[in-house]
C-alpha cells in the first residue's frame, strides 16, 4: 500500500514524523511517500534540522510559497494532482488546518483518492481565520477523520458526520512531546538574564491578527509590560517586521532572542513557569509539560483546555494579559486529554485496516 504524506509547515514536520517511525515500527510493508509544498520555507530546515530530530527528508519537494493565500492554494493543487496521477497512493494523508492540508485534500477529491485528516474536528468557530476555513473543508473532503480529543468529535457529530468516519485517536504532538523531551537542549540566552528562583515566563507571538494590527500588537506588549515578570520572546520574523513597521518598543523585562529551533523550544516549554502565546500548537504543549497558558487570542480551537483551566483567553487586553500571568492558576485535574502517546500507531492501524 502506498500512502502520500502532504505537509507544507515546520510543526507538520514533526508531526508527520511521528507517524512515519509509526508506519516504519508497525507497518514496514507501507511505503510513505512524504511531499513538502513548501509553503513555508525555512532556511533553519537543513540537513542538521531533519537529524536532530529523526524526521525523513521529504521525497518531494514542490516550492510553492510566497504567494497568497488563493495562489499557493492553487499552484499546489495543480503540482500535486500530477503528483498523485503519477504516484496512485491508495491514501493521502493530510495534517491540521494549513493551504498544504485544503490543497492536497482537493487534489485527492478530484482523482477520487480516499483523505485521512490528522487533527480533524476542531473549531475556533471564526471563519475570518483562514485556519477555520482550511479544516472545516479538509474534514468534509476526508474518508477518515482523526480526531484529537473528545471536543472535536463534539464538533463533527453537531455538524451531521458519519460516527463510522471518526476515528478517536489522540493528539500525535503528544506523542511527539514525549520522544523528543529528553532529547532537548537549552537554547542561547543573554548572559544577563536571571531565569533562577521563580522561573521565566515564555512568550510567542507570529499570528496575523495580532501582528497586522498596531492597536493589539501595542497592548499585546503593554500588557506584558505590566506583568513585571522576565519573559523572553522567540521572535518570529513576521513579528519583528511588523513591531518596525509600527514603531512598537520591546518592554525593558522581555528579553527577545532569535527563533529557536523545535528542540530549544521544548527546552523552554519545560523549564518555563508561564507560557502567553497566539499559537495553536503551543497552547497544546503547555498542556504537555504541565504549565498554564496565557491566550492572546479571541477565540481558540483548544476550548477544552479552557475548559479544564488550563488556557486563559484573554485577547490582546493589557490589564487581562497582565493579571492572568501573574494570577495562580488552579487547573482542573483530569484524565488525560489528548490520549496516552500512542496516537501515531493508532492512526496507522486504522489507516492500514
Amino acid at each position: 500500500m502506498k500512502v502520500l504524506t502532504i505537509i507544507g509547515a515546520r510543526p507538520q514536520f514533526i508531526k508527520a514524523a511521528v507517524v512515519s517511525r509509526a508506519f516504519k515500527e508497525h507497518r514496514p510493508d507501507v511505503r510513505e511517500i512524504i511531499v513538502h509544498t513548501g509553503q513555508h520555507y525555512d532556511a533553519n530546515m537543513s540537513e542538521v534540522f531533519f537529524s536532530e530530530l529523526e524526521i525523513p527528508k521529504p521525497d518531494y519537494n514542490l516550492g510553492v510559497g510566497g504567494g497568497t493565500h488563493g495562489q499557493n492554494t492553487g499552484r499546489m493543487i495543480e503540482k500535486l494532482e500530477d503528483l498523485m496521477m503519477e504516484i496512485r497512493p491508495q491514501w493521502v494523508l493530510v495534517y491540521g488546518d494549513t493551504d498544504s492540508t485544503l490543497a492536497g485534500a482537493l487534489a485527492a477529491a478530484k482523482l477520487h483518492i480516499p483523505v485521512a485528516h490528522v487533527e480533524a474536528g476542531l473549531r475556533s468557530f471564526n471563519r475570518r481565520m483562514p485556519e477555520e476555513i482550511n479544516r472545516v473543508l479538509t474534514d468534509h473532503i476526508a474518508e477518515i477523520l482523526f480526531v484529537p480529543s473528545a471536543s472535536g468529535r463534539k464538533n463533527l457529530i453537531s455538524e451531521g458526520f458519519s460516527e463510522a468516519k471518526i476515528k478517536m485517536v489522540g493528539d500525535v504532538m503528544y506523542d511527539a512531546s514525549l520522544f523528543y523531551k529528553d532529547k532537548a537542549r537549552k537554547p542561547k540566552l543573554p548572559a544577563e538574564l536571571d531565569i533562577s528562583g521563580n522561573g521565566f515566563i515564555l512568550c510567542t507571538i507570529h499570528r496575523a491578527e495580532n501582528t497586522d494590527d498596531p492597536h493589539r500588537l501595542t497592548n499585546i506588549f503593554q500588557g506584558l509590560a505590566a506583568s513585571g515578570k522576565s519573559i523572553i520572546l522567540p521572535l518570529h520574523p513576521r513579528t519583528l517586521r511588523k513591531i518596525v513597521e509600527h514603531g512598537i518598543d520591546t518592554p525593558q523585562n522581555v528579553w527577545v532572542i532569535d527563533p529557536v529551533g523545535y528542540l530549544e523550544m521544548v527546552w523552554l516549554e519545560a523549564n518555563c513557569r508561564l507560557i502567553a502565546t497566539d499559537s495553536g500548537g503551543v497552547q497544546k504543549e503547555a498542556y504537555f509539560f504541565g504549565k498554564p497558558c496565557v491566550i492572546m487570542r479571541d477565540q481558540t480551537e483548544w476550548v477544552e483546555l479552557v475548559e479544564a483551566g488550563w488556557n486563559r483567553l484573554v485577547g490582546a487586553d493589557p490589564d487581562l494579559i497582565a493579571s492572568s500571568i501573574n494570577k495562580s492558576f488552579e487547573p482542573e485535574v483530569c484524565k488525560p486529554i489528548y490520549g496516552t502517546g500512542q496516537s501515531a500507531q493508532l492512526v496507522v492501524n486504522l489507516l492500514c485496516q
